[in-house]
């Protein structure tokens, strides 16, 4: 396969990929919306259109802020809290309930279920009933954009998803200074203090102990009420997951699901557990990945797979990365969407109920809650832990090579470029700035005796920041957030030829050998981001040197 990466806006052929991903939206949307007035989704059928309509949007803003709020939540750890508690009430006061103790591996649990659950409400009110038409269009136009869903990820990923990231990765202080964050961190925390979720611990505990590693907290030992606490819930959620596939299989060989009319029951099961495993997969690569990323090249193991796909993942100055990201979130909605078509339970009434319950429990199940539960333990959190305790044992998997693949190419595709036009748009709009603004780069913390905590997530099990890494913890020597930074080549060389500059001044003045060791790394950091620009423009103007700073340039850098 070709070599591919992820895009932005500096280039011609960008905004040619961006006006094609709007027009592919714009059309997505539409006949979205047409569907739904029309009475031909679950929701708009069951309910009323305009009810369907409103729970569409609603979810989709509600996923931009828990996609966003991830990306802050995991990003924010390492700067101290005392730097924007005067000019971000709201997130300090987030941070300091969700970065308490294992209070962060607590709320990416309970967000993880709320994403699930998200997307499957976002396919009950937009996915298009058995033999539905909208507009008079072509039923292979139909086939392509509405009955394989299409149609709904590209309005969701690009709108709920990606484009928050963009910006929430960047301006992680502003992006969650809001009361809106504040009920979703809240909704998040309580689903995991509920313990439905606690069965994901267990697993937790299993992998690192056939990883033979201690499982380490930020917390205090446990005494033995909250021990019995803590497992009376993992027996809970046991017996609720237990519940629900059973439920849930019930209904699947009874054909009292979403399934599409004429597959049989017994391909819906095995597409229920390959969708799951594929899901599973890619939420696996993620973890590894951003482990694998932290470790020199001599820790990566002598595993040919697993170092051709680290080859792969790390070369053009580390864009292969969030190229991944990119397609692979794409992938997981779209497999989100078709595991909810396969799961929803639809029985009406007098219709059989499934194991005989009354009604309102068979309402209940009719909600898609269960199959929520079971995508978010089965095919989410327990890949991405045993990940997690197994980065490297998972690259070897030469299926992982093959899907980063996939992933790489579906991004280069540029489908859901647009997210990066819209990104701008908000930023605007919302008057997002970038965190440096008000706290400052890691230097200047650093040179203010507020230096980044590198040990803030080193028992994080879940959850990534997708865009932005924390200066020096791996090999990606041009960041996404500088791909993103406005300006032609030469104002973006400059932006950091005056960083380097800094940095050599505080080097020059640090008063300890650690605080100088610091700046050092940094200016590294910057070396390479700077030798990755020009690599980036050689490539473009199709230049075949090897990116290296000459003449004045090196003189800077002596």
């Amino acid at each position: 396969m070709p070599e591919v990466h992820a895009h932005g806006t500096s280039t011609p052929l960008d905004w040619i990929r961006i006006a094609i991903s709007l027009f592919l939206l714009g059309f997505s949307i539409v006949i979205v919306m047409a569907l739904i007035a029309t009475g031909n989704t679950k929701i708009a059928s069951d309910v009323h259109p305009a009810a369907a309509a409103v729970i569409l949007w609603v979810c989709i803003i509600w996923m931009s802020m828990v996609e966003g709020g991830q990306c802050s939540m995991v990003g924010l750890p390492p700067i101290d809290r005392s730097l924007y508690k005067e000019s971000h009430p709201k997130t300090w006061q987030i941070c300091e309930w969700g970065h308490k103790g294992d209070n962060l591996d607590r709320y990416l649990m309970g967000r993880q279920f709320m994403v699930i659950f998200i997307n499957f409400t976002i396919s009950l009110a937009g996915a298009p009933l058995a033999g539905a038409e909208v507009l008079g269009l072509p039923q292979w136009i139909i086939s392509i954009f509405l009955e394989s869903g299409i149609a709904m990820v590209l309005t969701n990923v690009i709108i709920g998803q990606l484009t928050s990231q963009v910006n929430a990765s960047h301006c992680m202080l502003d992006y969650i200074n809001n009361n809106f964050m504040v009920f979703t961190y809240w909704v998040a925390a309580l689903i995991e203090v509920t313990g439905v979720m606690h069965t994901s611990y267990l697993i937790r505990y299993m992998a690192y102990w056939a990883a033979g590693k201690p499982v380490e907290s930020n917390e205090p030992p446990r005494d033995g009420i909250q021990n019995l606490w803590f497992w009376g819930r993992v027996v809970w959620s046991l017996g609720i997951l237990g519940f629900a596939l059973a439920v849930t299989l019930e209904a699947l060989f009874k054909g009292q699901t979403a399934l599409w009319e004429g597959v049989p029951e017994v391909v819906g099961l095995i597409l229920f557990f390959v969708l799951m495993c594929v899901v599973g997969l890619l939420e696996g690569m993620q973890i590894a990945f951003f482990a694998v990323s932290k470790l020199p090249k001599s820790e990566r193991g002598e595993a040919p797979m697993a170092l051709r796909t680290c080859e792969c993942l790390f070369k053009n100055g580390g864009r292969n990365l969030p190229g991944f990201m990119c397609g692979r979130q794409m992938t997981v909605t779209l497999c989100f969407f078709i595991i909810a078509r396969v799961t929803t339970i639809q029985v009406g009434e007098g219709e059989g109920n499934v194991f005989g319950v009354n009604d309102t429990l068979q309402n209940f199940f009719n909600t898609g809650f269960l199959g929520a539960i079971i995508t978010t333990i089965l095919g989410s959190i327990s890949w991405q832990l045993v990940a997690s305790a197994f980065p490297l044992a998972f690259l070897s998997n030469p299926i992982v090579y093959i899907f980063l693949q996939l992933a790489l190419a579906l991004e280069a595709t540029g489908i859901c470029a647009a997210a990066w036009f819209l990104a701008l748009i908000q930023k605007k709009i919302m008057g997002f700035q970038y965190d440096e603004v008000y706290v400052g780069t890691p230097e200047e913390r650093a040179a203010g005796k507020h230096a980044d905590d590198p040990d803030a997530l080193d028992n994080l099990d879940m959850g990534t920041n997708v865009l932005q890494q924390p200066v020096g913890t791996h090999e990606l020597p041009r960041s996404f957030l500088q791909k993103f930074e406005e300006g032609s080549y030469s104002e973006q060389r400059e932006r950091i030829l005056k960083k380097i500059l800094y940095l050599r001044e505080k080097e020059s003045q640090a008063m300890n050998g650690e605080e100088r060791a610091f700046f050092k790394h940094a200016l590294k950091y910057e070396i390479q981001g700077l030798k990755a620009l020009n690599d980036e423009e050689n490539e473009e103007i199709g230049d075949t040197t090897d990116g290296t700073p000459s003449g004045d340039l090196e003189e800077v850098l002596d």
